[in-house]
């Protein structure tokens, strides 16, 4: 991840550690005051925010080190690393929102929130819709995992808030006009809330999961790079390419055919050429390792025509 990525991707993940401390903050603080629940639950879920964003950045920090002995391919998989923490929290946080949601009703411990409760839940949403949409377009700019899930943990924070606008409201209309049972809707706006966090945690860390297990691009993701390889001039044919992912970079393992007759020496030049050519064209091309093979369009060491060498182009770095 070049300076200029890493700053705007540390950004974002500021910004999460930051905003969701002030909305934790708030939140609990009304919620202590007023009763409610559902309001109570949802900033611990915020609070939870926090240590996901801490995740991220660290994350980022570990993925910005330059490859080393013990990790010849780069530090990027770190971000799919913090990427899973934030989704176990998320789970974590869920089932816990749920378990104090659930004593609530059981206890019958209930009360009605006031009026500002309502106007702390509304610019929660729109805080957190603010946030999601910024740190959502940074991870996708920037292709940074664990940005975009911490993103999706902001948007859940949306979906979240919005049932505790509902219960919320409800609980107050209950007061309002003495129906009993509308203040129960406080505490459900709890359980609706743990139930979104654990589906968005569960989906999150299966995506990660995958993510870390050197997940290559498919064949037609990978279609541009094979494109460029075959523009390097020397190149016959491209025999095999693939291109795995590490966090917010891939690194490219490719098999070129060249001319049989050439020297090692200007074997090893076709390869160079490919790698320089992919790493130029492409920002998120890490490394490329290319192995050379003789051209063999259907038997061993068949020299190349004429017609053949015509036929490619003649890009060469």
């Amino acid at each position: 991840m070049t300076d200029e990525r890493f700053k705007r991707a540390a950004a974002g993940a500021w910004l999460g550690i930051i905003g969701n401390l002030i909305l934790a903050a708030v939140k609990f603080v009304a919620g202590w005051i007023s009763g409610s629940k559902a309001l109570i639950a949802d900033a611990v879920n915020s609070a939870s925010d926090v240590a996901g964003a801490a995740a991220v950045l660290i994350g980022l920090r570990a993925a910005k080190k330059p490859p080393d002995e013990d990790h010849p391919y780069g530090h990027g998989k770190a971000e799919s690393i913090s990427a899973i923490i934030v989704s176990m929290l998320l789970i974590v946080v869920g089932v816990e929102v749920g378990i104090s949601a659930v004593e609530a009703i059981w206890t019958g411990e209930m009360a009605v929130p006031p009026w500002y409760t309502l106007l702390v839940v509304a610019v929660t949403i729109a805080a957190k819709e603010v946030m999601f949409q910024y740190t959502y377009r940074l991870g996708k700019r920037v292709n940074s995992q664990a940005l975009i899930a911490n993103a999706w943990d902001h948007r859940s924070d949306v979906y979240a808030s919005l049932a505790v606008f509902i219960g919320v409201g409800g609980a107050m209309l209950g007061g309002a006009w003495n129906v009993p049972w509308l203040v129960y809707l406080d505490p459900i706006a709890g359980i609706l809330v743990s139930l979104l966090v654990v589906r968005m945690g569960y989906r999150l860390i299966m995506e990660s999961i995958h993510n870390t297990l050197d997940h290559v691009l498919h064949e037609e993701d990978a279609a541009d790079l094979r494109s460029a390889v075959e523009e390097v001039k020397g190149v016959l044919a491209v025999d095999e390419l693939r291109a795995r992912e590490h966090g917010h970079y891939v690194v490219v393992d490719v098999k070129i055919s060249v001319n049989p007759r050439i020297t090692v020496l200007e074997g090893h030049d076709i390869a160079k050429s490919v790698k320089q050519h992919l790493i130029e064209r492409f920002p998120h091309v890490s490394d490329v390792f290319t192995h050379v093979n003789p051209y063999d369009p259907g038997y061993p060491y068949k020299t190349p025509t004429e017609a053949d060498e015509e036929d490619r182009p003649t890009l060469l770095h």
